[in-house]
């Protein structure tokens, strides 16, 4: 298996807190990572490519390629908060052992960098949902899930797929403390209002300010980039398989 990490600068942080944000179910992740990215005027300073993602390169119009690919990005608050490292990415990996290998890398470099705090961020797929979407959470431990349950939060009770209950899971066994945050969602486009839901819950807890007004641009160029991959239309056509399909999803 190859996963590497292409390392372009090793920021010195304070005390960092680790945001995943990679696609799943109504792309709730996907859309907050970007959205945190382009409001905290985040810096890029790691790109992972694993041979677990799609085998394909998209072309664009000028005749360049856009491979499947994660990023890595941090914020450094000047407000004397924790800085934080940002997740992102048009793809998880396709594999369970790839999914753990991905997970397993970038907690090895962001440990190095003082992280000891995760939050990953997914969809909760409802059949309805509220004008108000109820968020779930799991934690690496009690003390842990309470901070989260503080934030308006319910407890997640069953399976978290795909690499927002890996991380949990994983950073549990390595001594990091963190939760996850599942918004309900009705599933398989790009969810505003869940997306908004989960931005609320993270200025809460980490004491932001990130306007939510933009989210709407943040889903469009989800949308546009994941309709590029094929996703969202696989996702339509597969839509009675999509745990046995596409089971990165949230």
């Amino acid at each position: 298996m190859v996963c590497k990490i292409v390392i372009y600068e090793k920021p010195k942080l304070n005390n960092p807190i680790l945001i995943e944000g990679l696609p799943g179910i109504g792309f709730v992740a996907n859309i907050t990572a970007l959205h945190l990215i382009t409001e905290l005027k985040a810096t890029k300073f790691a790109e992972i490519i694993s041979a677990s993602f799609q085998d394909f390169a998209v072309l664009t119009e000028t005749g360049g390629a856009r491979s499947p690919i994660n990023e890595l990005y941090y914020v450094k608050r000047e407000d004397g908060g924790r800085d934080l490292i940002i997740w992102y990415g048009n793809t998880q990996a396709l594999t369970t052992p790839g999914q753990y290998e991905l997970a397993g890398k970038v907690l090895d470099l962001v440990q190095e960098l003082g992280c000891r705090f995760v939050i990953s961020i997914g969809g909760f797929k409802k059949e309805k949902v509220e004008l108000t979407p109820a968020v779930y959470s799991a934690a690496t431990d009690q003390a842990t899930l309470k901070e989260a349950l503080d934030l308006g939060t319910k407890i997640m009770v069953g399976h978290i797929f795909g690499i927002a209950g890996i991380i949990i899971g994983i950073s549990r066994v390595r001594k990091i403390k963190g939760f996850a945050l599942l918004v309900d969602t009705l599933g398989m486009y790009p969810d505003v209002v869940a997306t908004s839901q989960a931005l609320t819950m993270l200025n809460k807890f980490l004491n932001l300010n990130v306007d939510l007004t933009k989210v709407e641009a943040a889903a469009d160029h989800t949308k546009k980039l994941l309709e590029s991959f094929g996703l969202i239309r696989n996702i339509q056509e597969e839509k009675k398989k999509e745990e046995q399909a596409l089971r990165w999803f949230i």
